[in-house]
């Protein structure tokens, strides 16, 4: 009996020793030690998949009354490391709190939701675990953040008749329209890097995607939105030219 009890009390030491190693180099140590991976699996995967190449099985359906077409809108593919909206130069990665901002507030007019509801240290971690999709996180040095800070004049009446002298002389008109609305001449004709369908930007509509404050709407004009057909006018554009640009465009927007 005492020998029973010993074997018993052996396999017992065994099997919680089992478990214990099982946990710590298996599932559990995944959810334990890379808390990013769990969050991103309960929250992200089902549109960005569990590579994080976008091809998850929520792809969404959207109706888009200016084509009259229903478009398949593709999950961003976080192993390419290309993001449209960021604080940083065109070409180059965004910075933490680019990432981390998405997370906060989502996307607005897309499938992005908020998910302010996570914890502070829970954000932290997906970003962290979205940042080891790509190899370039690991390849290339940060870039730093634009410094944007406002002029007094933005807004302004003299300030918006300048950039729309500047809205003609970028032929912006040839995917935003003449008016602002979207309905340029090649605005039917227009592709991610991808192939991807993609429509230009309906200022009258008011509602962008990066936020409607004159520093996102400059910050789109300086770093460009990369993989779209939205470029950077950092070197093309005087920054000065670059604020008139925006208070045209805030002018379109009704403010």
């Amino acid at each position: 009996m005492k020998r029973l009890s010993k074997s018993f009390t052996l396999i017992s030491f065994l099997i919680v020793g089992w478990l214990f190693f099982s946990w710590t180099n298996g599932y559990g140590a995944d959810k334990a030690v890379n808390p990013g991976k769990n969050v991103f699996e309960t929250h992200c995967a089902m549109c960005h998949g569990s590579k994080g190449d976008g091809k998850g099985a929520g792809g969404a359906m959207r109706w888009s009354e200016k084509s009259g077409q229903l478009l398949n809108v593709q999950a961003r593919d976080f192993t390419i490391g290309v993001f449209r909206f960021r604080s940083t130069a065109t070409g180059c990665l965004p910075t933490n709190d680019d990432l981390m901002n998405i997370v906060k507030d989502g996307i607005p007019k897309s499938f992005m939701s908020s998910y302010n509801a996570l914890s502070k240290e829970e954000k932290e971690a997906v970003v962290e675990y979205i940042k080891t999709f790509s190899k370039r996180w690991k390849e290339e040095d940060p870039c730093q953040a634009i410094a944007v800070k406002k002029p007094q004049w933005v807004g302004s009446p003299a300030s918006a008749e300048k950039g729309k002298n500047v809205y003609k002389e970028m032929k912006c008109f040839e995917c935003h329209g003449d008016k602002g609305d979207g309905d340029g001449p090649k605005a039917d004709k227009l592709k991610d890097d991808w192939g991807h369908r993609i429509f230009p930007f309906d200022f009258t509509t008011a509602d962008l995607k990066r936020g409607t404050t004159p520093e996102n709407i400059y910050l789109t004009f300086t770093t460009g939105l990369d993989g779209t057909g939205m470029p950077s006018y950092e070197d093309s554009l005087g920054e000065e030219d670059r604020w008139h640009l925006v208070s045209y465009t805030l002018k379109l927007m009704g403010y």
